[in-house]
């Protein structure tokens, strides 16, 4: 069951990313790409409906966790304390940007909820790929320091930053060139799938200026997730285990390359849905095989002093296991049945 549970977080945490991610994409193009009122305006209409219903999934794969691996959670929340207190503030300045800027008819209120939307939209997309770093880099389980541990084998702090900004110091803090390398991929990923929901959700002018830069981006995307795999290989040299144990696994890293092929060619695809396909191949494959590199490892120690968190130390156990399931599949179910109907309701294109 520990595989199933494993499969259930990344599940929620990929159909997030892909769901949230257009919606960030989307706040950067609004803050960096439009030209008046009524492109702003068009962005506005093409998220609404949806936004605050994708975060459903992000609730939810926080009850995964909380669920299925209550270690992990424990460690998680007490160790990335200050970087989840600048997500929540930043999502609930995206909420705000997006709720109040219609309240009031001046320029100045408008100004500056569409400045809280823009910047608290880059933020984030920037902060998922720094999240996604430290997790990949691993973190300092009980908070090594010249041989001696400052918390309890499973727990961390982390600083916003370290003092030499390096990934390999003793001291590690959440942003480092490393993370910073990797949240610049998130950046550009989400960028460009906003673009490609602008694209498949509206008709005008912006949607015909954002294909054509699509394929600009995604030559920059696939060149900065390279070297960020580069760069990850030489911190973690264990990080292609898996697939060489079983060459098969190598089809999700394929189907990230093809999305971003895909990408270089948006402005010659005829269908308005191909860009956005593409786009969410490469980020769901990307972050399938990140998956699939780790597991069994939810989160790597990155002294050799304490072992890291996986799937078989950090779950509950079989009785709780059990109550789990039911609740999971009720959940599913509802869940999925109110995005069929959403997504049905607010199907179609918008326009200028």
């Amino acid at each position: 069951m520990e595989l199933f549970w494993f499969i259930a977080l990344c599940l929620m945490l990929i159909v997030y990313i892909l769901l949230d991610g257009f919606d960030f994409g989307a706040g950067v193009m609004y803050t960096f790409f439009t030209r008046d009122e009524s492109e702003r305006r068009l962005i506005h209409r093409a998220i609404g409906p949806y936004w605050d219903a994708n975060e459903v999934w992000l609730i939810a794969a926080g009850g995964i966790m909380f669920m299925a691996f209550p270690l992990l959670y424990a460690s998680a929340f007490s160790g990335f304390y200050l970087p989840l207190m600048v997500l929540l503030w930043l999502l609930i300045f995206r909420a705000l940007g997006l709720e109040l800027r219609h309240f009031v008819d001046h320029p100045l209120w408008h100004q500056f909820w569409d400045v809280a939307f823009g910047v608290a939209s880059f933020l984030l997309a920037l902060f998922y790929g720094l999240a996604l770093g430290n997790v990949v880099r691993g973190v300092n389980l009980g908070g090594m320091e010249e041989g001696a541990a400052l918390y309890d084998s499973n727990y961390f702090f982390l600083p916003l930053w370290n003092s030499r900004f390096s990934p390999l110091s003793e001291r590690l803090g959440v942003v480092d060139w490393f993370t910073l390398e990797l949240g610049l991929v998130a950046l550009l990923a989400l960028s460009i799938h906003g673009a490609a929901w602008i694209v498949l959700k509206t008709e005008g002018t912006l949607a015909e200026r954002l294909r054509k830069k699509i394929p600009v981006w995604a030559a920059v995307l696939l060149a900065l997730s390279l070297a960020a795999l580069f760069v990850w290989q030489s911190i973690r040299p264990e990080a292609l285990q898996n697939y060489r144990a079983m060459p098969v696994l190598w089809i999700f890293p394929l189907l990230m390359l093809a999305g971003g092929i895909g990408l270089l060619f948006a402005h010659r695809l005829r269908a308005d849905w191909q860009p956005f396909f593409f786009s969410s191949l490469f980020i769901a494959g990307g972050l399938i095989a990140t998956a699939v590199s780790m597991y069994p490892m939810l989160l790597p120690s990155a002294n050799a002093s304490h072992p890291d968190l996986t799937v078989f130390n950090a779950g509950l156990d079989e009785a709780g296991a059990q109550v789990a399931r039911v609740w999971f599949a009720i959940g599913i179910v509802l869940v999925a049945g109110y995005f069929s109907f959403l997504f049905r309701m607010f199907r179609g294109k918008l326009r200028e």
